[in-house]
């Protein structure tokens, strides 16, 4: 088999993992607030968010090729990719998408493990821009854009990354404050009712955004591979098996529910109640669709957050964890550095091996730190049956885990015998 079809399949092979962790990692900006509030029941509300992730990803591919495009140079305004990366097979281009999606994934599964809410769009882009440097230089990325509109890593990764919450924040706070307020004598139980259907609908539509917000990114990625690989020229058309397979990847990881991330979106930040869920839920289908509406792209993570904060800033009296906030602002800060940094170390190492060899142990990388971080992730489970356990401050992490799973360990020393508790 030709050495650049072996490397092409496993291109392809990681860009779905990638868009599985994709679909995992941003269950939560969906249907956290549901879940918490009882809404719906959680294995419902990830296979109902599953379905219309699968929904959203055939609805638009407009833009799946040229998704890329907005920060790192490695291809056409149509599309194809530069002819100077087509040595070999596209071997070159094809190294700097595997790295990057290598540093996409490990970012992904990072957070995941820890409970942090992060954009997957930003950890894509950040292992791009990483793996561009390595193979192209500093002159690879496109860091402004060209004054037509935002675009480069500055309009498409800092600056969403800056305004996303806070339009987000205030939206939220204020509809939280007139629901409140207009509905203050009316029975709770009656509230109640009405407020978990509203959130129903408004994260149905949170999650339809989001697959077809997403899932391009994916098909966008594997188009751009084949194109490289001359095994597909049409800049115009996304081959349906790979509609077909970026669909379903997102749609599985999305059903499979990134527990621990839902309870830090539903749980961490504040407790929420019906109202403040719906309030959220709705601010963010409404920041979201207007930013697409205006061509303007935010990240449906920061949005989420920043949706779940200001129900909790209008909601007078609530209590609002804000060292929880400060931890994911933190993870969003260096989303971009980090998934660059592995990116870059990725392609470094696979470039430099070269041939089938360098793209087999970058593979095999990926593998054995997915596998150690899943592992990991078992000592402290978290899953549909306690995502919803009352929150409490851990040593062991930076989430608060469920507390009726809680270990005890046993600890003699000459002098005392201390018995202490970790929750998985």
């Amino acid at each position: 088999m030709d050495t650049s079809v072996v490397i092409l399949i496993l291109v392809v092979v990681t860009a779905l993992a990638f868009d599985f962790t994709n679909g995992f990692h941003d269950t939560g900006n969906a249907m956290a607030t549901s879940i918490a509030t009882g809404a719906l029941k959680p294995k419902i509300a990830v296979a109902l968010s599953a379905l219309l992730n699968l929904v959203g990803a055939f609805l638009s591919v407009e833009v799946a090729l040229t998704v890329t495009n907005a920060v790192v140079n490695i291809q056409n305004k149509d599309g194809t990719p530069k002819e100077a990366l087509l040595v070999d097979g596209g071997e070159h281009l094809l190294f700097i998408v595997l790295a990057g999606l290598v540093g996409g994934i490990v970012w992904n599964l990072f957070t995941w493990l820890y409970g942090l809410p992060s954009s997957s769009s930003h950890a894509l882009m950040g292992g791009l821009v990483g793996a561009t440097i390595a193979g192209l230089g500093v002159s690879g990325v496109k860091w402004n854009g060209d004054g037509s509109k935002l675009d480069g890593v500055v309009g498409k990764v800092l600056l969403p990354a800056l305004i996303s919450p806070a339009i987000a924040i205030v939206v939220a706070a204020i509809g939280t404050w007139l629901i409140f307020k207009i509905t203050a004598g009316v029975a709770q139980r009656f509230l109640n009712r009405g407020f978990r259907w509203g959130q129903i609908g408004s994260a149905s539509l949170v999650s339809l955004a989001h697959g077809t917000n997403d899932a391009q990114k994916t098909m966008g990625v594997i188009t751009l591979a084949l194109i490289a690989g001359g095994h597909w020229s049409d800049t115009e058309a996304i081959p349906l098996w790979v509609k077909l397979s970026a669909a379903a990847a997102i749609a599985l990881g999305t059903y499979l529910g990134g527990w621990r991330i839902i309870r830090t979106l539903g749980k961490g930040l504040i407790e929420i109640s019906p109202a403040q869920g719906m309030a959220a839920e709705s601010s963010s289908a409404a920041v979201i669709l207007t930013s697409s509406h205006l061509g303007f792209a935010l990240s449906t993570t920061h949005v989420a957050t920043g949706s779940i904060l200001g129900s909790g800033v209008g909601r007078p009296g609530a209590q609002v964890r804000w060292h929880i906030a400060g931890r994911m602002l933190a993870a969003w800060a260096i989303t971009l550095p980090s998934a660059g940094l592995v990116g870059a170390l990725m392609y470094w190492l696979g470039n430099g091996i070269g041939g089938v060899a360098g793209a087999i142990i970058v593979f095999a990388i990926l593998l054995g730190v997915a596998v150690w971080m899943w592992r990991r992730s078992r000592l402290t489970a978290v899953g549909a049956h306690n995502v919803n356990d009352d929150w409490e401050p851990s040593v062991a992490s930076p989430e608060a885990l469920p507390h009726h799973h809680a270990a005890a360990a046993t600890t003699t020393t000459t002098t005392t015998t201390t018995t202490t508790e970790e929750k998985p």
